[in-house]
């Protein structure tokens, strides 16, 4: 019996994540449970699985939970970051499920880690804010960091196959989301409505979003490049609009592996949760047959500058890809509020690198710095609002 506690619960992640436990009562059990503030969805996943600690956003949060929840539960309400992280570090857990979306799961990745949970890694953010720092914790911990994303899962499974030291090239794939054909005067008209519908995938907004303007992709990349220890200039993205090859491993000698699946993310978490076995999910099954033609093609950096931006942070290297992230996160926010147009998305966050200096990215209090310093800036671009673009 695996325990786990969950941070971002009540998340798309987080919801496949407890139906894979869910699955298999026999196999995993829930210690901990961490979300935001949909307190109704929290209820009901505190009288299913009976968490001994939970954590909500905040103080209002809490107070609406404790009157939502049954008089006889007996657990733990946590409420605001240092909430997140005492869920995190639950002594009951083997491994913390860090799914929560954006800078937030940093530090409550690194207190489990120190804490020496076994961590399954869907919280991007994570390690493209402080790569090197986490996989260095992971090190000296001895932990397991398993990635839960399809593409680093695929990746993961791939190197399986063969040496790390035999290894030429990662090639991430990306669906090129709802606009992969749309033109920059096009993607000036787009609504957050119209970049909500992702074609393949059911994600939250801001992953959604991230995913319209390739910047998900660009976050992978410097994910990837941390996770599996791959210098930039090792890694490349393809546009895969079926989504059924979710990245690809090249080798020295000219030999290029694919994983290959239905596009459910059921499967790379169970993956995670159960590494080295595989669950029967029960799932329906690739039909290569029906799946007709498979196509692959460049991304197209003109349209899609976001994803190109986070290739040059990733190789500014230092704190660079700590203020990408939090312009992105800013300007997304603004896009999603009705304050900024799709197009000027990238020439915020490209904006906000210009003005921003570059610190220590082995100093967890330098990077932070640098995410205070990003958001800072890109408020007050965005106030100005004078149709940035990159």
């Amino acid at each position: 019996m695996k325990t786990i506690t969950l941070l971002g619960s009540t998340g798309s992640i987080g919801r496949n994540v407890l139906a894979v436990i869910r699955q298999f009562p026999d196999r995993f059990r829930v210690a901990g449970l961490a979300a935001g503030s949909n307190i109704d969805q929290l209820r009901r996943q505190v009288a299913e699985f009976a968490p001994r600690c939970v954590a909500v956003a905040d103080e209002e949060a809490a107070a609406r939970l404790a009157d939502a929840l049954p008089g006889e539960y007996r657990g733990r309400i946590h409420c605001g970051p240092e909430g997140l992280s005492r869920v995190a570090v639950c002594e009951e857990a083997d491994m913390t499920v860090s799914a929560v979306v954006g800078a937030v799961g940093l530090l409550p990745t690194l207190d489990a880690i120190e804490a020496g949970k076994d961590i399954g890694l869907a919280n991007k953010e994570t390690l493209v804010m402080a790569g090197s720092l986490v996989m260095d914790a992971v090190r000296c911990s001895g932990v397991r960091l398993l990635p839960i994303d399809s593409e680093h899962s695929a990746i993961f499974q791939v190197l399986e196959a063969g040496r790390r030291q035999d290894v030429s090239r990662l090639i991430l794939t990306a669906s090129g989301g709802p606009f992969r054909n749309k033109t920059c005067e096009e993607l000036k008209a787009v609504t957050p409505d119209q970049a909500l519908a992702h074609p393949n995938w059911a994600m939250g907004r801001k992953i959604s979003i991230d995913s319209a303007t390739l910047m998900n992709k660009g976050l992978e990349v410097i994910e990837a490049r941390w996770l599996f220890d791959v210098e930039p200039d090792r890694i490349s993205v393809v546009i895969h609009p079926q989504s059924i090859v979710h990245s690809l491993v090249e080798f020295i000698d000219g030999s290029v592996v694919a994983q290959l699946g239905i596009p459910d993310m059921r499967i790379p978490i169970a993956y995670a949760l159960s590494y080295p076995e595989r669950l029967g999910l029960g799932l329906s099954r690739l039909s290569l047959s029906q799946c007709g033609n498979l196509s692959f093609y460049q991304p197209n950096f003109d349209s899609f500058p976001a994803l190109q931006l986070a290739f040059d942070a990733l190789r500014q290297g230092g704190t660079k890809t700590a203020a990408l992230n939090a312009a992105n996160e800013m300007a997304v926010e603004a896009f999603l509020d009705g304050r900024l147009e799709f197009f000027d998305i990238a020439g915020i966050v490209a904006a906000t690198l210009e003005q921003t200096a570059n610190g220590d990215a082995a100093d967890l209090r330098a990077i932070l710095a640098a995410d205070g310093q990003a958001r800072t800036i890109a408020a007050e671009i965005i106030a100005l609002k004078k149709g940035f673009s990159a």
